[in-house]
């Protein structure tokens, strides 16, 4: 029998600005467009675990010691934040929605103490979400 997986959602405000400064700001504004502006969004960060269920509990995931993981690791860090500014991995990197996923992951999955993080989405708008499976697939 497979595993199950199990998903949790959490929110955060937070801005950010696409930039190279490598590059010209004709460049920029070329490959950016708008984003090269400050802008931010209300993102939805879904967290999915996959394991075996623990009989005795019938859990999987004790949700409430995800919860505290994932708001102290990364949701806390994030929100109101201006993402390429005030977090350090970030500042040699595109504060995209993939690179806050693998970010996101580097701080999730070594912290975990049962289950397995199965995927990551990041909700950015309406039309827009980013899947990371992590580094293996």
């Amino acid at each position: 029998m497979a595993n199950p997986i199990i998903t949790k959602k959490y929110r955060f405000c937070a801005s950010h600005k696409y930039g190279n400064q490598a590059w010209t700001e004709e460049k920029n504004r070329a490959v950016f467009g708008k984003d090269y502006r400050n802008h931010g969004h209300n993102y939805i960060l879904e967290v999915s675990i996959t394991g075996p269920i623990d009989p005795g509990s019938g859990w999987l995931v004790d949700l409430k010691q995800l919860n505290v993981l994932v708001k102290t690791h990364v949701v806390n860090v994030l929100d109101h934040s201006q993402i390429e500014r005030d977090i350090e991995w970030f500042k040699d990197k595109q504060p995209s929605s993939e690179n806050i996923l693998i970010w996101a992951w580097n701080e999730i999955a070594p912290r975990l103490e049962k289950g397995t993080l199965h995927r990551l989405r990041l909700v950015e708008t309406h039309s827009i979400h980013t899947d990371y499976y992590g580094p293996g697939e």
